[in-house]
């Protein structure tokens, strides 16, 4: 049974569950069209305080190289200088500076982006999705995120004009999160 209640007993350190996250990313391509992606290889931790929700915290690192389109030679690209620039940052990593709470189950949550050795403020607008118990005894809470950046404040700064106008993708990213974390014994 999933609960959208924030029970004070849920307060807690959590760790989050990458087979059952997503952390991906959108782009306009060729001004016409969305191109999605994301990464395979993630950790993160916090603690989530449902009695004081300005008290919880979140950390996360991102390897670079498991970038993942699903076209490899997109991949590549992407992994390369001209965007990520895996070999020199291999990480992406985030760190919460605040948490407010909006309404019963929406939350902003700021923190410290860093790409490509660039820290950056950034401001995710997360909906708690609930929490249950899993088949395995742990307790799991549910959380979707999305937020915007501009990539070039964070030197990826790769582009293509394009013969009718424009040019080969967007400056501006959207993040998205779908998180899936368990709580600490």
């Amino acid at each position: 049974m999933t609960s959208t209640i924030l029970d004070p007993a849920l307060t807690g350190v959590y760790t989050l569950d990458p087979s059952h996250s997503r952390l991906g990313f959108t782009a306009r391509h060729a001004m016409v069209t969305k191109v999605r992606g994301g990464f395979t290889e993630f950790e993160g931790t916090g603690r989530l305080d449902f009695d004081n929700p300005a008290n919880s915290t979140a950390e996360v690192t991102i390897q670079v190289a498991s970038v993942d389109t699903r076209n490899e030679q997109r991949d590549a690209h992407l992994r390369n200088n001209d965007f990520f620039d895996a070999p020199t940052y291999p990480t992406i990593t985030f760190k919460s500076t605040g948490v407010e709470q909006i309404d019963e189950t929406d939350y902003k949550m700021t923190g410290d982006l860093t790409i490509k050795g660039v820290t950056k403020p950034i401001t995710i607008a997360f909906e708690y999705i609930g929490a249950s118990q899993d088949p395995y005894g742990n307790q799991r809470v549910g959380f979707e995120g999305k937020a915007s950046l501009n990539r070039s404040d964070f030197g990826v700064n790769f582009n293509a004009a394009l013969e009718t106008g424009g040019v080969l993708v967007s400056e501006k990213i959207t993040l998205e999160f779908d998180v899936s974390a368990i709580k600490s014994a």
